[in-house]
C-alpha cells in the first residue's frame, strides 16, 4: 500500500475541484488518532498481539482498534457498519487504513486476539493515561453497571465472563446480562481502568482482586476509594483496611433503621459548605443545603472469631432530597387515592362482585403504588353478600416516614483526624461522575445493546468501547484545563450565544462538521478550513487536522 501524500489545509477550495472531487467527512477523526497517539495504543496492541498473518497484510490488530476507537467516537454503528463508515470517513487519510481492510473478517480476528490479552492492554493503556495527561489517581471513583445480550450463549468460553442472569440495570429481565466496572479519577472523571466481569457475577465479590489491581496501576497504595453499598460487605472492609486503602461509600438503606433517622434533630448537625450543581445559578435561599452528624457502625463477620471492623457513620441531611421524597410520596398517594376511590364505587358491581375480587385488587394498587406501610382498609359485605370498601390513610405512619426524609449514611475508614464529618460528604459527592461517565458509555458510544455471538468478542469489544470512552474523556479534560480560567465557550448552539461549559458530547458534535476533500491526480488531500469554534477546540485539544499520525512517523 502506498503512503499517502502530504495533507494541506485549504483557505478557499476551488469550486471547481470542490464539485469534481467528493468530500468526506473529517469529523473528530484527528483529534481521536491525536490521542491514541499520546496514549500509544497502536503500539501497546500490535506488542501485545502480533500480528500472525503474512507480510501483504499489513493491517494490524493496533490499527484496528485505533479505527474502531474513532468509529466511536465519530459515529457509533454496529460492526457491520464499520467499513460503511470507513469510506464516508476519512479513515483512509487518517489512518492509512484502506476502508476495506476493516472488513468484517479483520474486525473479527482483530476482537479475538484482543479478547485473550485485554486485562495487559487496558492496564498499560492506563499507566500510559496516568502518566502522558498527569491524571491524579489518589481519589477513585469505582462502580458496576450491566448491559443486556441478546441470544442464549449456551456455548461459550469459559475462560472469558460469560452472558448469564442476573439484576439488570435496565430490568430486561427476560435477557442475559454481561457486567463492566469503571473506576474512575477524581481527577476529571477519567475512567482509566475497567475490567469485564460475567452476567451474574456479584458487585461486592469483585473488590477486592480490583483494588489490588488499581494500587499497581496507579503505583501507590494510599488509594481513597468511592463507591456505591456494593462496596461495603466485611471482608471488603478487612481486605481495604489491610491493604491501607481508605473509603467512603453509601450504606444501604436496609442497614439504616428508618427509626434512627427520625430520630436526628436535624437542628444539631454542622451545617456543610457545598452547592450542588443543580442548584449553582440558583439564588441563595432556593439552594438545598446539606448537615451532616456522626456515629460509629460495628460490621460483623460471619464467624464469632472474627474480630468487628469499627467504621464511622457520617449521618447527612439533604434539603433538596427531603424535598423531592415528599413530592414524590404525595404524588403516589393521589395516585392510589384516586384508584381507590374508584374502587369503593366500583365494589359490589360485576367488575369486583366479592370480597375476594375487592381485596385482590386494593393488595395490587397498594403494591403499584407503593402504599402499602400506611395504607388501611376494611372490606364488609351486606347479606346478600355485596362487598363495601372502606378505606384510609394511616397519617401516623405517613409521618414517621415523613420525618426520616432527606437523611442518608455513609460508611468510612477514614481517621476523624484526617476527615471531618463535612470533609468526608465533600468527598463523596464526586461519586456521580463514575454515573455521567456510564451515560457516556452507554449513550454517544453506543455500547448497548449487543448482538456479537462469542462471549470472548462481546468481552473484546467491551474493552475497545471502554478505551474509546478513555479518549472521550480526556478530550473533555484537555479542553477544560487549557480552557482555564474560562470554564464555558460560546457557539456550541446555533444561532444562540450562550455560554456552556465543553463536555465530550458538546466537543465531538463540534468537530462533527470538518470535512477533508481527498487527493485527486495532482491536488494534494485538502481539509476545509474549519470555523471558530472548531478552530479554537483543536487549538485547545493541541491538535492540528493537517498533520495526521502517518506525517509524524
Amino acid at each position: 500500500m502506498g503512503t499517502p501524500g502530504p495533507v494541506k489545509a485549504a483557505r478557499r477550495p476551488r469550486a471547481r475541484y470542490a464539485d469534481e472531487v467528493a468530500r468526506k467527512r473529517l469529523g473528530a477523526l484527528p483529534v481521536a488518532v491525536e490521542f491514541c497517539r499520546r496514549l500509544g495504543v497502536r503500539e501497546i496492541v500490535d506488542r501485545l498481539c502480533p500480528m500472525r498473518e503474512v507480510a501483504t497484510a499489513r493491517v494490524t490488530p493496533g490499527q484496528v482498534v485505533e479505527a474502531l476507537i474513532g468509529n466511536r467516537l465519530t459515529s457509533p454503528s454496529p460492526m457491520v457498519g464499520i467499513v460503511d463508515w470507513a469510506r464516508d470517513f476519512a479513515v483512509e487519510e487518517v489512518y492509512g487504513v484502506p476502508a476495506a481492510a476493516l472488513n468484517d473478517d479483520k474486525v473479527a480476528r482483530t476482537l479475538d486476539v484482543v479478547a485473550g490479552r485485554r486485562e495487559h492492554i487496558v492496564s498499560e493503556v492506563a499507566m500510559a493515561a496516568i502518566d502522558a495527561f498527569g491524571i491524579d489517581v489518589s481519589r477513585i471513583h469505582w462502580d458496576m453497571t450491566s448491559m443486556s445480550v441478546y441470544g442464549d450463549y449456551d456455548a461459550v468460553y469459559e475462560a472469558y465472563p460469560i452472558p448469564d442472569y442476573g439484576h439488570p440495570k435496565d430490568r430486561r429481565t427476560d435477557l442475559k446480562q454481561i457486567q463492566a466496572g469503571l473506576a474512575a479519577a477524581g481527577d476529571g472523571g477519567i475512567p482509566f481502568w475497567h475490567n469485564v466481569f460475567s452476567g451474574n457475577a456479584g458487585e461486592v465479590n469483585q473488590v477486592i482482586d480490583t483494588l489490588s489491581t488499581l494500587q499497581r496501576i496507579a503505583r501507590r497504595r494510599d488509594l481513597l476509594v468511592l463507591g456505591d453499598s456494593k462496596l461495603i460487605s466485611y471482608g471488603n472492609v478487612v481486605a481495604m483496611n489491610g491493604a491501607q486503602v481508605r473509603f467512603i461509600a453509601a450504606l444501604g438503606a436496609a442497614r439504616v433503621e428508618n427509626s434512627l433517622f427520625a430520630s436526628l434533630n436535624r437542628d444539631e448537625a454542622a451545617t456543610v459548605d457545598y452547592v450542588a450543581q443543580r442548584d449553582e445559578k440558583k439564588k441563595p435561599e432556593q439552594r438545598g443545603t446539606y448537615r451532616v452528624l456522626e456515629d460509629t457502625m460495628d460490621l460483623a463477620g460471619p464467624r464469632k472469631s472474627d474480630p468487628v471492623q469499627r467504621c464511622r457513620r457520617i449521618l447527612v441531611h439533604s434539603t433538596g432530597n427531603a424535598e423531592a421524597q415528599a413530592n414524590t410520596r404525595a404524588k403516589k398517594l393521589d395516585r392510589a387515592r384516586e384508584e381507590l376511590d374508584t374502587l369503593a364505587r366500583l365494589a359490589g358491581s360485576r367488575y369486583y362482585p366479592d370480597h375476594d375480587a375487592v381485596a385482590a385488587k386494593a393488595g395490587v394498587i397498594a403494591t403499584k403504588r407503593r402504599v402499602q406501610a400506611y395504607l388501611r382498609t376494611s372490606i364488609t359485605t351486606d347479606e346478600a353478600g355485596k362487598p363495601t370498601l372502606a378505606w384510609h390513610y394511616d397519617q401516623a405512619a405517613i409521618d414517621a416516614e415523613a420525618a426520616a426524609d432527606g437523611w442518608y449514611a455513609l460508611l468510612t475508614n477514614i481517621p476523624t483526624k484526617k476527615f471531618s464529618a463535612a470533609d468526608i460528604l465533600l468527598q463523596y459527592k464526586g461519586q456521580p461522575v463514575v454515573e455521567r461517565r456510564y451515560s457516556d458509555f452507554k449513550g454517544p458510544l453506543a455500547v448497548t445493546p449487543l448482538f456479537l455471538h462469542r462471549n470472548d468478542r462481546i468481552a473484546a469489544l467491551i474493552t475497545v468501547i471502554c478505551l474509546a470512552l478513555l479518549v472521550f474523556c480526556l478530550i473533555e479534560r484537555e479542553v477544560r484545563t487549557n480552557l482555564a480560567p474560562e470554564t464555558e465557550i460560546v457557539g456550541f448552539y446555533a444561532y444562540d450565544n450562550r455560554t456552556a461549559k465543553p463536555t465530550g458530547r458538546l466537543i465531538l458534535a463540534a468537530l462533527a462538521h470538518l470535512q477533508l476533500i481527498p487527493a485527486h491526480g495532482d491536488q494534494p488531500a485538502q481539509v476545509i478550513r474549519p470555523g471558530y469554534l472548531q478552530a479554537r477546540l483543536l487549538d485547545l485539544l493541541g491538535v492540528d487536522p493537517t498533520r495526521p499520525r502517518w506525517l509524524t512517523e
